[in-house]
């Protein structure tokens, strides 16, 4: 397998880059997360994952480790190709993937194209273990289980009022994030129903 493409890029678009390696031209699938990292540079270390199909072998390049493991994850999915790992890569950056993944926020993942609910559902089913053990968040999801459930409540409460569930799911979501410290149930509704009103 190759690791790695040390070389200067001679073609560059948002999908695919051509990388020139010592004489060799190599055809480099990238994410719009990578292809955002590249721009003004003309020499790169790529990091490399080689998918073999019978019919196909193709290269696809990371700006960095810490994507390539996340890409390789998420190809360890059921149901997931290395053409919807790199959809979700475009969509979402690693550490915003494992945040969705941590705390189970199926929502997340269907800003990317062809990612359905079951799908996300099972990225999270599949990945959460794996991902809480090597970000080591074990004692971070122990503390946000009472936020957690807060955040479930609120949902429950304001879809019962008729309001779309993809919509309360989002604001909740972020006024959780800016103010981590509400604790009353009450109160996170009240603020939701403030912006949405």
């Amino acid at each position: 397998m190759i690791a790695y493409l040390h070389g200067e890029i001679t073609h560059k678009t948002p999908a695919f880059i051509y990388i020139e390696c010592n004489g060799v031209g190599y055809h480099v699938n990238i994410s719009l997360n990578t292809y955002s990292k590249l721009e003004g540079l003309n020499k790169v270390k790529i990091y490399t994952y080689m998918s073999v199909r019978e019919d196909d072998q193709s290269l696809y390049g990371f700006f960095d480790d810490d994507e390539r493991s996340i890409f390789i994850l998420l190809i360890s999915v059921s149901g997931i190709g290395v053409n919807t790992a790199r959809v979700i890569l475009s969509y979402m950056n690693p550490d915003e993937i494992r945040t969705a993944i941590i705390h189970d926020d199926a929502f997340a993942f269907s800003k990317a194209k062809g990612v359905g609910p079951k799908t996300a559902k099972r990225i999270i089913l599949d990945l959460k273990d794996k991902v809480i053990r090597e970000s080591g968040q074990e004692q971070i999801v122990i503390q946000d289980s009472s936020v957690k459930s807060i955040h479930q409540e609120a949902v429950f409460a304001l879809v019962a009022l008729g309001f779309p569930k993809p919509l309360v799911e989002k604001q909740v979501r972020q006024i959780v994030s800016k103010q981590p410290e509400i604790s009353q149930v009450e109160e996170l509704i009240k603020m939701a129903l403030k912006q949405m009103g």
